[in-house]
């Protein structure tokens, strides 16, 4: 993806003259709408087609208008967030009642709860929780679980504070794609449909790796997502923690050690609310990357993340690209981003944005900051200036709210 032009660096005031930056031509993913007898499927192995009706969105009609979260075991509650942030969380994006599950994974010991349980479970689809015993239960991921794009709309996986999923350094532990014929198409517009619906509530993610060549699909849509990697639909994230997740280390725009998204439904938001990401590593977005997509974080902690590629995008000559957004790494064309109630500390960046990286190719992305810290956030050779950790283009300077840039 190539920025359009290197004027609008000059007027953001941004420290080199020479950085290189992330932007694009092509549209953002979720703009195409092709005809109803013809399936989008640019770049896509042809395959079976699933026909669906359209179903209601988050928040849409047939959703509950005051959703329950599931509270974890007396004594075990997940350590996840900012626990002093007070951003108002909206309806849409608060936990989903898992009160009456669909399916449950483990019969009430360790043993019960296994990767091929998971994987099972997630292709299902529906409100899944585990019973694992009273303990914190780890399952280390032997495969891939994989969202098929027919059973849901709703796919809500809950650990109760309880579970942890591992992808043992080794493979990607959570993948959705509506446009992945081997998952099944739903729509003749699999780039912007309101389903599947994925929301992770209470679950810890760990050692995730979609490095290449450990597991069917890490290398889909150009890379990126450690731990989770989502094209189309929803998602939504509550009170979850991702530590020591990783993704490739050189390549100009992939990205997200911990979650990549490319796309959602009309351009609505991700929702990250009370959720921890630390020690992710990838060449872009230590903990969140996307292209075209919005995102609005809540009460959350992002920590010791590391964008370790080099080169920018696009790629100066002699290198392999990358290396910008320590924790947040953000591309395309109109999409927004709010941050509350939100620390973003110690992340690091070997390019821009030590902590966020924001590029809006038509010049239409406005970011918001309200009620957060920013702080210990080095970038390595370019941000934009008066915003330390931050590299911006955009529509006009980030709002900053009671926020505390240092």
């Amino acid at each position: 993806m190539r920025l359009t032009s290197l004027a609008a660096l000059l007027v953001l005031g941004v420290a080199a003259a020479t950085l290189p930056a992330c932007a694009s031509n092509d549209p953002a993913p979720g703009v195409a709408q092709p005809s109803a007898s013809q399936p989008d499927t640019s770049g896509l192995v042809t395959g079976d087609q699933d026909v669906a009706s359209g179903r209601d969105g988050l928040g849409g009609p047939g959703a509950s208008a005051s959703p329950k979260p599931t509270a974890p075991a007396a004594g075990k509650a997940l350590a996840a967030g900012n626990p002093n942030g007070n951003a108002t969380v909206p309806a849409e994006a608060r936990a989903v009642d898992t009160s009456k599950p669909t399916r449950t994974i483990g019969t009430g010991t360790p043993a019960s709860c296994t990767s091929a349980a998971v994987v099972k479970a997630v292709a299902a689809g529906g409100v899944i929780t585990f019973d694992c015993g009273p303990a914190p239960v780890t399952i280390k991921m032997a495969a891939t679980a994989k969202v098929r794009n027919a059973n849901g709309p709703k796919v809500v996986l809950d650990g109760g504070g309880r579970v942890t999923l591992s992808g043992q350094g080794q493979r990607r532990i959570l993948y959705m794609n509506t446009c992945d014929s081997a998952q099944g198409w739903t729509t003749s517009h699999c780039q912007n449909q309101d389903h599947p619906q994925l929301t992770v509530q209470n679950l810890t993610f760990a050692g995730g790796n979609s490095t290449g060549g450990n597991s069917t699909g890490d290398k889909a849509e150009g890379g990126g997502g450690g731990a989770i990697f989502v094209r189309g639909g929803r998602l939504k994230v509550v009170n979850s923690r991702f530590v020591d997740n990783r993704c490739d280390r050189t390549g100009p725009d992939l990205g997200g050690a911990a979650i990549r998204v490319l796309s959602q439904y009309d351009n609505k938001p991700v929702y990250v609310v009370s959720s921890t990401f630390g020690g992710g590593s990838c060449s872009n977005g230590g903990a969140l990357s996307s292209i075209g997509v919005s995102w609005v974080v809540l009460n959350s902690l992002l920590r010791d993340n590391k964008a370790i590629g080099n080169g920018a995008n696009p790629a100066k000559s002699g290198t392999p690209g990358g290396g910008s957004g320590g924790a947040i790494y953000c591309d395309g064309n109109e999409f927004t981003v709010r941050i509350a109630g939100t620390i973003i500390e110690n992340n690091k960046a070997n390019e821009g944005g030590g902590a966020v990286f924001f590029v809006s190719n038509n010049r239409t992305g406005t970011m918001k900051i309200e009620n957060s810290t920013l702080r210990r956030n080095p970038s390595g050779k370019f941000e934009t200036r008066g915003y330390p950790g931050i590299f911006f283009l955009g529509a006009r300077n980030p709002t900053l709210t009671n926020a505390k840039l240092t």
